[in-house]
């Protein structure tokens, strides 16, 4: 019997349509969606290579994609390199636990030492403990801080 193998790689414009499979179960997983056209303009800024938006797609031997990293880098006010945000990170469900969220961090922080950003940082819902028991073994555990967001649209309405 063989196991199957998974690499992790950059995404191109022939990836879209399994993709978006992965970045809905992604939304999904959040309870949350989002129109059609903010998913069009995410997907456009990943395959330009002019933008700062970066994605790397875990794939099976059988060339099947089984998750998604999505990342940026940018300027920071305590160091002199840019910093880099790791804003999406999603496994297919089926396979989750196998290493393969662990793979695809290595690969944003693999890109961080590449292009000599001072450091990855991201969030996730406190509720999410899988992911956070993941999160705890990869960095040591929280840095403590506290994430506040305002919406902007609906902030002194």
């Amino acid at each position: 019997m063989t196991s199957t193998q998974y690499t992790i790689r950059p995404a191109n414009e022939k990836d879209r349509a399994h993709w978006d499979p992965l970045w809905q179960g992604y939304l999904e997983f959040y309870e949350t969606s989002l129109p059609d056209k903010v998913t069009e303009l995410l997907w456009q800024r990943i395959v330009d290579p002019a933008q700062e938006i970066q994605c790397r797609l875990a794939a099976a031997d059988d060339g099947s994609l089984v998750g998604l990293v999505h990342f940026f880098p940018h300027a920071h006010t305590w160091y002199t390199n840019p910093v880099c945000y790791l804003n999406d990170l999603f496994v297919s469900p089926d396979i989750r636990g196998g290493g393969i969220g662990k793979m695809l961090v290595e690969a944003v922080v693999d890109e961080a030492r590449r292009h000599n950003w001072s450091e990855v940082y991201w969030h996730t819902q406190q509720h999410n403990s899988i992911a956070r028991g993941l999160y705890d073994k990869i960095t040591g555990g929280t840095d403590g801080f506290v994430n506040y967001t305002i919406e902007v649209a609906a902030y002194g309405s």
